[in-house]
């Protein structure tokens, strides 16, 4: 069963590591957050993403916003990942899917005709209080890094 979380709820806590050390939902009180999911590491449609955030990672810190990447990817991969390209979001380890799963991101997926559990790629919005503010499910990764940053520009 898929949690569905929406926009006006409490976002649900997270505390994950990254190459860099943690990073926390409640560290970041009083900042809004930008919590994208994505299935794997050094993919195409994930690099990009990955890249489109980093370059706008001024903006969104200009704006108040911290930006974390999740994938259940592991903190040597990441560390890599951001390396080959430069990236400088951070970038969280979830390999249990605790988060993943809590934010409703660990969805049924079909390819091919074969059914498979997987990471929707998705964007959630939180505010300073921790409230879900915009929620973004099977993200097309062209433009969606300026379409979020508009979002957090207009929550002020």
């Amino acid at each position: 069963m898929t949690i569905e979380l929406k926009a006006g709820d409490q976002a649900p806590d997270f505390d994950l590591p990254t190459d860099t050390g943690r990073v926390r939902l409640a560290d970041l009180k009083g900042r809004t957050v930008v919590l994208y999911f994505y299935p794997k590491d050094d993919t195409t449609g994930c690099t990009t993403e990955a890249k489109d955030f980093s370059a706008l990672k001024a903006d969104f810190e200009k704006a108040g916003a911290t930006v974390v990447g999740v994938s259940k990817d592991t903190i040597a991969a990441h560390a890599k990942f951001r390396a080959k390209y430069g990236l400088t979001v951070e970038l969280g380890s979830d390999k249990d899917s605790d988060v993943i799963e809590r934010y409703g991101a660990w969805v049924a997926k079909k390819l091919y005709g074969r059914e498979y559990m997987g990471i929707d790629r998705s964007t959630w919005l939180i505010d300073g209080e921790g409230v879900l503010r915009r929620v973004w499910r099977k993200v097309k990764t062209p433009g969606h890094a300026d379409e979020v940053l508009k979002a957090v520009r207009e929550l002020g």
